[in-house]
């Protein structure tokens, strides 16, 4: 799904309206599409007490088409519709009088209170700073003032930010956002995505032709067809080899973690290259793990022939560390993935430009990897410029999970939450990753986008049936196999 930013979707209207669909056509489109949401989310419309409130601008139309729709196809038991600015929409707003409705007012009444629905269509998407009054009185009283309402925000929720995952003043909280012809970026990505509540998008009759396509909200329909039924004849050999490495004394558990889940993900057949008695403890507890013991200086042999490399997890830090994930990094050719001790052995190294290389830091890893640290609303252009100057793929985990590839493409994840905050779980997204690359290289940027949607889904899963709290890495294996039946339904 395409995500785009304010200045983006002004210009896919304009193109639109150039192409002969005119402003008034996107408009009324706009205002059946909250209709639509209306009628399915709260059905018979006619038992509801409705306020819209609209602002000036298109915004503020939108919700005039709204209550005219609302007022001539539903008569909901009561219908408000407040203008903060007397000249909004002057055209919409005759066509709203000339169907008989007199329920217009200029401010919000004691008796709108008791509103079952609220419709909020005051600021869209081109504010840039602090609302102005009465703006900002009543975004306070949309957020607090009706006790018993679903709030229902047209577009985007009053004074949001939407190119920014933050926004630095108030705004509307609501239960349900429904946003016209692509999300917009600060409406997918935390803390603003909450306040978005349900999100729907509406067609409104822009073609996705004209849309840009470097940012994408990740969904199951953009790497389903990696979860199709396998081939009758396929065997272990089918389906790739991948070695990983790492584990050093006292952290067995990462790499073995990362060798599993890359099992799990549908690799044929996994190695794990540590020392003896990290591969003692695997052994012992997965025999499905081959093993071999971790020599630096014949790693890249070992890693001859394989589909896929997995190195870091448990790995350590040290100077000849870091001389030797240099040389691997510059060596390989096939999809390798670097974690943990194997990005912070890589801190001020020139890295090599392949698409293949894919490095996983969370946002501690970033940092000593480029010497900052991105705050929340800044992860999204960091990524990709990191993946853009570097030329590799970058996964920047957190909430929202980025994937950015070297053209300049991003994927926001969607999926996970605060359950997966336990140690091991980004061992687990690394194997995840390497047992996917290994089955389709030639779909990588599909592999990477899907292993990050898949362990997030997974972590979702688990904490619905385990709650938040005890949810552990080696759970998101467990609940893996109902994300992956889940995505495999978009095919």
């Amino acid at each position: 799904m395409r995500v785009l930013t304010a200045a983006e979707m002004r210009e896919v209207d304009r193109r639109t309206i150039s192409l002969g669909i005119p402003d008034a056509v996107l408009m009324e489109n706009a205002g059946h599409r909250v209709v639509e949401f209306l009628d399915k989310r709260f059905a018979p419309l006619n038992q509801h007490r409705i306020v819209i409130l609209c602002g000036k601008g298109n915004n503020g139309g939108d919700g005039i088409v709204v209550a005219r729709q609302l007022f001539t196809r539903f008569r909901p038991a009561s219908l408000d519709v407040v203008l903060a600015d007397p000249a909004a929409a002057p055209e919409n707003l005759r066509s709203l009088e000339a169907c008989g409705f007199a329920g217009i007012a200029r401010e919000i009444t004691p008796a709108m209170r008791a509103a079952t629905i609220v419709v909020d269509a005051l600021l869209g998407t081109g504010l840039n700073g602090l609302p102005r009054a009465p703006y900002l009185e009543w975004i306070h009283q949309v957020n607090t003032g009706f006790p018993a309402a679903r709030i229902v925000a047209v577009d985007i929720p009053s004074g949001m930010q939407s190119d920014s995952a933050v926004t630095d003043w108030p705004h509307v909280r609501a239960h349900h956002t429904v946003t016209f012809t692509a999300p917009k970026v600060g409406m997918v990505m935390e803390p603003n995505a909450s306040a978005c509540g349900e999100l729907v998008v509406g067609p409104i009759g822009s073609p996705e032709s004209i849309l840009p396509a470097h940012t994408r909200l990740t969904t199951p329909r953009d790497f389903a067809r990696l979860l199709a039924p396998r081939a009758p004849d396929a065997h272990k050999g089918t389906f790739g080899h991948v070695i990983t490495a790492g584990g050093a004394a006292g952290k067995s558990g990462a790499v073995m973690m990362t060798g599993l889940a890359a099992l799990r993900a549908g690799a044929g057949l996994v190695t794990v290259a540590s020392d003896s008695t990290t591969l003692a403890s695997i052994s012992s507890h997965t025999p499905e793990l081959m093993t071999e013991v971790l020599d630096r200086t014949t790693f890249l042999k070992l890693a001859a022939g394989k589909r896929a490399v997995a190195i870091g997890p448990g790995l350590g830090v040290s100077s000849t560390k870091s001389t030797w994930m240099t040389k691997v990094v510059s060596a390989l050719e096939v999809a390798t993935v670097v974690d943990a001790d194997g990005i912070n052995n890589l801190a001020g190294v020139k890295l090599p430009r392949r698409a293949n290389l894919i490095l996983t830091p969370h946002p501690g890893e970033m940092q000593r990897l480029t010497g900052v640290l991105p705050k929340a609303e800044e992860r999204l252009p960091h990524a990709r410029a990191f993946a853009q100057e570097n030329g590799v793929t970058l996964v920047l985990k957190g909430r929202n999970t980025l994937a950015a590839f070297p053209d300049g493409t991003v994927w926001i994840n969607p999926t996970g939450g605060p359950a997966m905050a336990t140690g091991g779980s980004g061992d687990i997204l690394t194997g995840l990753i390497a047992g996917l690359a290994a089955q389709f290289p030639q779909w990588l940027p599909q592999a990477v986008i899907a292993a990050v949607w898949l362990h997030g889904r997974a972590g979702d899963v688990a904490a619905a049936e385990l709650g938040e709290p005890c949810v552990i890495a080696t759970d998101l294996l467990r609940y893996l196999p109902a994300a992956m039946k889940e995505a495999a339904a978009a095919l």
